[in-house]
């Protein structure tokens, strides 16, 4: 990994970005943004995460956050794998999904190009984290993710797109 995509300031406030493997829109339904937004919260209360600003879209998520016991990598990757197991037991559970057997053969497909022996793979490994550290960057970072959503094209309006911290 690149010098550049790590978190070398253990106190610092990061912008970080990560995505399911393949870019796939898994967060189509209300029940995997429910994944999403109860493990933040547990991660605010249990393991020191301070969040400033976020937004869920269908493939990928956007934080600005600091860890408050100085363990940002830890704290991101315990997110990330509590998520991809919650996630992908329900959508194995999930009788409405139609999807089911298509994105369980991405995630087992992306596995297996990995060789930590793991059935699934749900998140691309890199998260990119940007320190950040001055008023104007932090203000640049929050409308970018406040308007990901209407770029993308979603919503007309960041407030409107229901998965933002804008709302």
């Amino acid at each position: 990994m690149s010098r550049n995509y790590k978190f070398h300031n253990k106190s610092g406030l990061y912008f970080v970005s990560f995505a399911t493997v393949n870019w796939l829109d898994v967060f189509t339904r209300q029940i995997y943004f429910k994944v999403l937004a109860e493990s933040i919260n547990y991660c605010r209360k249990e393991k020191g995460m301070e969040l400033y600003c976020y937004c869920f879209m269908p493939s990928h998520v956007h934080l600005i956050f600091r860890s408050s016991i100085e363990e940002p990598s830890s704290l991101l990757r315990d997110f990330k794998s509590y998520t991809a197991k919650k996630v992908i037991e329900t959508i194995e559970n999930n009788a409405q999904e139609s999807r089911k057997e298509y994105l369980l053969w991405f995630f087992e497909r992306a596995a297996k190009k990995k060789s930590n022996g793991s059935k699934y793979q749900f998140w691309q490994h890199h998260n990119k984290p940007i320190e950040l550290w001055s008023e104007k960057v932090i203000k640049q970072k929050i409308d970018y993710i406040h308007n990901n959503p209407v770029v993308s094209g979603f919503v007309t309006n960041p407030i409107d797109w229901k998965y933002p911290s804008s709302r």
